[in-house]
């Protein structure tokens, strides 16, 4: 429960870091008849990545940076992207939650997940998804959440726990048996979370910032699969 809290917290402030809203706040001056529109953020134009030249207090620090590499190396950008998700998933579970020395090898096998599979995966699928579902209605938004819930986790799942198996050295009849034990525990978590984290996702944020902002959110939802992933 403290997970599904921290990642619904966590899916909440990124929401605002991205300008997530659809209110126009109209007011009206004393004395004048004309009307100040307030400005309505969106996802290229948030309140947390905003322009230094027109934004007291700057924009953060490599973000323009990013948004270039995206543009020049989307598939590597996403990968190294997903690799700091995982990376801070497991270092967090490590240290708060397991407790105990830090296992180093679990850390950079995890960590070799996000960049290996997650973050490459993660930019096709959803690439393909958007061209194939195209639009930010309550039906394609809907279309998209129940095929990455339906369809993607399932699979992505079960390449999680195998790619575990193999780097662990376990044999296929064991990948096999931990897949049957784990994977609907795992699909219930996901389920627990991100129907709701990807209908934000799909109706506010970019095509090629829907990992980062994946990312984001999926740093608490990492600490779940590092804990279920190295489950005996």
């Amino acid at each position: 429960m403290k997970l599904v809290s921290l990642l619904l917290v966590s899916t909440c402030l990124t929401t605002s870091a991205f300008g997530v809203t659809q209110t126009t706040v109209v007011k009206k001056s004393a004395g004048f008849n004309n009307k100040q529109v307030a400005f309505k953020t969106s996802a290229s134009a948030s309140p947390l990545f905003r322009d230094a030249s027109i934004t007291r207090g700057g924009a953060v620090p490599g973000w323009a940076a990013y948004n270039e590499s995206l543009e020049k190396s989307p598939l590597t950008t996403k990968a190294f992207t997903s690799l700091v998700g995982f990376l801070l998933g497991d270092l967090l579970a490590q240290v708060f939650i397991t407790g105990g020395p830090l296992d180093v090898k679990r850390l950079i096998t995890l960590t070799s997940f996000g960049f290996l599979y997650h973050g490459p995966s993660g930019h096709y699928f959803y690439n393909w998804l958007d061209s194939k579902i195209e639009g930010t209605g309550a039906k394609a938004v809907f279309s998209k959440v129940a095929i990455d819930q339906l369809l993607w986790c399932p699979i992505f799942m079960t390449v999680f726990f195998s790619y575990l198996g193999l780097v662990g050295g376990d044999s296929l009849a064991t990948i096999a048996d931990k897949i049957k034990s784990d994977l609907f525990t795992a699909m219930q978590g996901s389920w627990k979370v991100w129907p709701i984290v990807h209908a934000v996702n799909f109706r506010f944020i970019s095509t090629k910032h829907r990992l980062l902002f994946i990312n984001v959110v999926q740093i608490g939802f990492n600490i779940f699969l590092s804990l279920i992933g190295s489950k005996a």
